[in-house]
């Protein structure tokens, strides 16, 4: 269960209380006059299950309210009301299926951006996989894989293909762009410092550990996991499950093989550098295929969603009520 707080403009208050009132799911409507001061107005609350958020929000749009005053949108952890239960089972659908997509936009627009905290984690996370590499420690290329930020942009374009939002496609492409090329750059300074120090032992080759399969050897397999853990991640994602997208960071193998790059290039096997950089490509491109592809299936189910709710949102009483002519 979501709760809306709406700042409405006193001209458009009729039609938001309207809308709340006539979509079936809506309860625990409070309407407070004048009780807004920035921006002046009045002030609206309720409650809608998670399934039909969207198309309250939708509807609320279409108002300007947006513009003209503000909607904020907040998780209800804990209800205890019979009436909240049954406004739950109004709405169609499982809550745990239930896609919010300005919350996913939002969401997105937020992890999507190049920022000095991504660089930072992504160089890190780079590094902890060099040395998971160099020791031959499955324990620390699942670290590096977690820490890893990088599937904030890759959803970031998603969502922007979806949309067709350039602006939020091109900030998640500079992030990556930036990004990746910044972590294989430190794990060259890395391995040549650690190699001319000599903390990296003198038998290490860079064909020769135990990962070497794994991230510079791109083949379908690769390319299934990579897709499988794109919808797992954007399922993950757009239905708030973040336990979930922990199991999809470890699953995917983008870190780790821009680290293998990265020390390839320093030990000069050009060989190895292109397989990991082609290992890197096709898992980018699986998870990017999986994310657009997952966002389309749930857009045309919301789609549908949203049209029944128009066609009940016309049928309804209280609409008719109000589209009734006033002597």
């Amino acid at each position: 269960m979501l709760h809306l707080r709406i700042v409405s403009p006193h001209e458009s208050t009729d039609r938001v209380v309207e809308i709340l009132e006539c979509t079936a799911s809506v309860c625990n409507i409070v309407l407070l006059p004048q009780a807004a001061r920035r921006p002046r107005g009045d002030l609206v609350l309720c409650d809608v299950p998670r399934e039909d958020a969207s198309v309250v929000l939708a509807d609320l749009r279409e108002t300007g309210i947006h513009h003209t005053g503000s909607v904020a949108v907040q998780a209800i952890e804990t209800e205890l009301s019979d009436y909240m239960d049954r406004a739950v089972e109004k709405a169609q659908g499982s809550p745990a299926d239930a896609v919010v997509w300005e919350e996913v936009t939002k969401r997105t627009s937020e992890s999507a951006a190049l920022s000095v905290s991504f660089a930072l984690f992504m160089v890190l996370a780079a590094l902890i996989a060099a040395v998971g590499i160099f020791l031959d420690s499955a324990i620390l290329i699942v670290g590096a894989m977690v820490v890893g930020p990088e599937f904030g942009p890759i959803a970031g374009i998603c969502v922007a293909v979806l949309q067709r939002r350039r602006d939020l496609a091109a900030q998640s492409a500079v992030a990556l762009g930036v990004g990746f090329p910044l972590a294989i750059c430190a794990v060259v300074v890395a391995a040549l410092v650690f190699d001319g120090t000599g903390l990296v032992s003198d038998e290490f080759a860079t064909q020769e550990h135990a990962f070497v399969d794994l991230i510079s050897r791109p083949d379908f397999f690769a390319f299934f996991v990579a897709f499988c853990a794109g919808v797992a991640g954007m399922l993950s994602l757009t239905t708030a499950k973040s336990a979930a997208l922990i199991g999809v960071f470890i699953s995917i193998t983008t870190i780790p093989a821009a680290a293998n790059a990265g020390i390839a290039a320093a030990y000069g096997d050009w060989s190895t550098f292109g397989g990991s950089l082609g290992q890197l490509v096709v898992n980018l491109g699986a998870i990017l295929l999986a994310g657009v592809s997952t966002l389309l299936v749930e857009r045309s189910m919301y789609d549908r969603r949203r049209r029944r709710h128009v066609e009940a949102l016309a049928q309804s009483p209280v609409a008719a009520g109000a589209r009734a002519p006033r002597d």
